[in-house]
């Protein structure tokens, strides 16, 4: 049975990416920040009748906690399969039910450290502890879960039907893990490893207080596409079926 570690699996996305992998057959470990938070939502899918799961207490912005999530799951398995790394903020506050956006000239060093620290640093944290687990797999697969908001190209170009839309903090972090994949993916060239970067569709969640248009069961069907690939499947892309329908590739 292949092992999945998903990061801020407790809520949104992360909790339907767990139930549809358990649902295929996976053994999923869902890090949860708040370990209650995560018993709850593994109490909820065992309510569903899903038992591959199993909560995991996982602070992406703490080197102990991650730390100590490694050495948990490493009594439990050798081998880790996927990971994916899905926890994330974008630091916004809501006035009104509407998103204050950060500016590049008016938000301070502290917001961008913030947001920095669970979007960039966070995932190289996890990446860096699990890495060992992954290259025991004969076909690991890391997905960092990303934003097209994160695309030099496309924010540079008018028509793009965010343009208007800069947030100076969370489109930076995207675009910071946006070349850490790249990175990463070039280290790993020659293994089975497939490392992608993948923006689900603007998806109604807590994280925009759920004023995106798609499902949570569509926004995961749309990263686990991106994950499940074969060994002859892509590496080191960004995808965005958002963004193009069609192949789903994206410019970074």
């Amino acid at each position: 049975m292949k092992k999945v570690l998903i990061t801020g699996a407790n809520k949104g996305i992360g909790l339907e990416m767990s139930k549809q992998l358990a649902q295929q057959g996976y053994y999923v470990y869902m890090g949860s920040r708040n370990l209650e938070n995560g018993l709850a939502a593994v109490k909820k899918l065992k309510a569903q009748g899903i038992d591959k799961v199993e909560a995991i207490q996982l602070d992406v912005t703490s080197q102990e906690s991650v730390q100590n999530a490694r050495t948990e799951i490493g009594k439990k398995t050798d081998v880790l399969d996927i990971l994916i790394n899905n926890a994330g903020i974008n630091g916004i506050e809501f006035v009104n039910e509407k998103p204050i956006m950060h500016t590049a000239t008016g938000t301070g060093v502290e917001k961008f450290k913030e947001v920095f620290d669970v979007n960039v640093y966070g995932v190289i944290r996890t990446t860096q502890a699990f890495i060992d687990l992954l290259k025991k797999s004969p076909e690991p697969r890391i997905t960092n879960v990303s934003s097209s908001q994160g695309s030099l190209m496309l924010h540079s170009d008018p028509s793009y039907k965010y343009y208007q839309y800069k947030g100076a903090v969370y489109q930076s972090s995207k675009a910071a893990l946006n070349m850490y994949t790249i990175v990463l993916a070039f280290e790993l060239r020659d293994t089975n490893c497939k490392v992608n970067a993948v923006s689900p569709p603007s998806t109604a969640t807590d994280f925009n207080h759920h004023l995106g248009t798609a499902t949570v069961e569509t926004g995961a069907q749309h990263i686990l596409k991106y994950t499940l690939l074969d060994n002859d499947g892509p590496t080191g892309k960004f995808f965005c079926e958002d963004n193009n329908p069609e192949t789903g590739e994206i410019p970074w």
